[in-house]
């Protein structure tokens, strides 16, 4: 920056008061006051130079920080080794017998003397899942922050079109450790501010940015946690520069504003990309800087565990069978702790809601007589049919899973009055194959003589696999009797699952 000396300062002044004949002050007099004011600009640039400078340096060694965050995190768990300047592990590799912290909390009470820094952390568990992450841990507050690629302001220049500008956010760690560490933690946020000049978020209803979140999700509210719609922070405390838009940014009015929220949602955070548009005008500007990824506070178990959540939010990685407190008594469940609380499959209740999923039992009835042969016996009515394995039209049972199940007819048949000898076979069918029968027979029977015929089975099914009743055989003139008193019926129920195949 060029500077006037003093010389030439007292040069121009007295250039100046030799063309103006009436000057009121005398030369030494605006001398001084000239000196002061330079003196001040001075102090000024000087400040302003330091500052920069500082700016510099910082953005330098933030750069230098994360290049080597990025660069440690393809190393293999064996090459990993924590920091001497840590004291926790020191000279241990990792995924040895020393345990490895899951956040910034658990490091901080393992040795309280600690400074704030970067530390290694396993979310997901040691021995399971991905490898561990290099976190900054504010010791004071316990807080974990995860580091990206994206925390400077950075101009998304000028485009047209919704989400023109599209910036993926690179995170010193993966989605599954992210998604662990969110799962832990009591809260965890993300802070966002965008400086915008006549850079709308929307327009007319439509948005020309969003973000996307854990798993890709496009959203467009930019603070909170209400997904559903498109808000800033200043629209939820109602104070944006214009009462009827949401975002300072969606303002028409052409001079430089700023939206700053906090994203909350620990179940979406965080973001992985940001997408910017409309910046238009020549005069139209848009900057983003997007906050580290932070969690605070740990859930904390008290009492005896009562799912495989509370079992690894204690810290249990092995996975397998244990014994959980349930409802009123201590209840057996599978664990499977290669996958996060939040997965499907990853607890089983041993006999109760997802091995049997449902209780499967059925009782039905006829309420009307029936004579036809080879085709499965139908029912009208269901007096129990937990689990809706039984078809009442067709009269077959499908079966929902594999195990051992019991099935049971009573059935009253009504013979015609002959001399010769009458008889009914009732059978059981499995996948269309007979398997036992049930057998009533008479000589010189009477009309309207009535008899009880039976068949029990216990089989192992597969799941999918169907049973009936059929008439394989009857005499002329006889038929299967039944009314408002319902004579004729069909039980089953599932005794023992297969939880091998379940």
């Amino acid at each position: 920056m060029a500077r006037f000396s003093r010389i030439h300062l007292f040069g121009l002044l007295v250039l100046a008061c030799w063309n103006c004949s009436t000057c009121a002050l005398s030369l030494e007099e605006k001398l001084q006051i000239l000196t002061e004011k330079l003196e001040i600009v001075e102090a000024k640039v000087n400040h302003l130079e330091s500052e920069n400078s500082k700016l510099k340096t910082k953005n330098e060694q933030q750069d230098s920080i994360l290049t080597d965050l990025l660069q440690n995190r393809r190393q293999t768990n064996e090459e990993l080794k924590l920091s001497s300047n840590n004291g926790l592990l020191e000279n241990q590799s990792i995924g040895k017998s020393a345990a490895m912290p899951r956040t910034c909390r658990e490091t901080r009470l393992s040795n309280p003397a600690l400074a704030s820094g970067m530390y290694w952390i396993d979310p997901d568990g040691q021995g399971v899942g991905d490898d561990p992450i290099s976190v900054y841990c504010d010791m004071n507050s316990g807080s974990t922050s995860i580091l990206h690629d994206s925390e400077s302001p950075m101009n998304v220049g000028h485009c047209t079109d919704p989400g023109c500008y599209s910036r993926e956010i690179n995170y010193n760690a993966s989605t599954r450790q992210m998604a662990a560490l969110a799962e832990l933690s009591n809260e965890c946020h993300q802070s966002i501010k965008y400086d915008c000049t006549s850079a709308p978020f929307e327009v007319y209803g439509v948005a020309y940015s969003w973000w996307n979140d854990r798993t890709g999700n496009a959203n467009y509210f930019w603070s909170g946690s209400n997904s559903s719609v498109h808000v800033c922070q200043c629209g939820i405390d109602n104070n944006c520069v214009e009462v009827f838009v949401p975002c300072n940014c969606d303002s028409g009015l052409p001079t430089p504003l700023t939206d700053d929220g906090v994203i909350t949602d620990k179940n979406i955070l965080p973001i992985t990309q940001l997408n910017f548009g409309r910046t238009i005008l020549e005069s139209s500007s848009g900057v983003h800087t997007l906050g580290r990824f932070e969690c605070t506070g740990q859930v904390v178990v008290s009492g005896m565990p009562s799912s495989c959540e509370d079992l690894w939010h204690i810290g249990h990685t092995l996975s397998g069978l244990y014994s959980v407190m349930g409802i009123a008594k201590v209840e057996n469940i599978y664990c499977d702790f290669t996958k996060l609380p939040s997965d499907a499959g990853f607890q089983k209740w041993i006999g109760y809601a997802d091995v049997k999923s449902a209780p499967t039992y059925f009782y039905v009835q006829r309420n009307s007589s029936f004579s036809t042969t080879n085709i499965a016996i139908p029912f009208e009515l269901a007096e129990l049919n937990i689990g809706g394995a039984f078809d009442l039209p067709s009269g077959i049972f499908t079966a929902p899973r594999t195990g051992i199940y019991f099935f049971s007819f009573i059935g009253v048949p009504e013979f015609p009055t002959s001399s010769a000898l009458s008889q009914i076979f009732i059978a059981l069918f499995w996948n269309g194959n007979q398997i036992g029968r049930g057998v009533s027979e008479e000589g010189n029977s009477v009309s309207s003589q009535n008899e009880q015929i039976s068949i029990q089975s216990t089989l192992s099914l597969n799941a999918g696999d169907k049973v009936w009743v059929e008439i394989v055989v009857m005499s002329t003139g006889m038929f299967l009797y039944d009314s408002g008193s319902h004579c004729n019926h069909f039980s089953g129920w599932l005794l023992e699952e297969e939880f091998s195949l379940s």
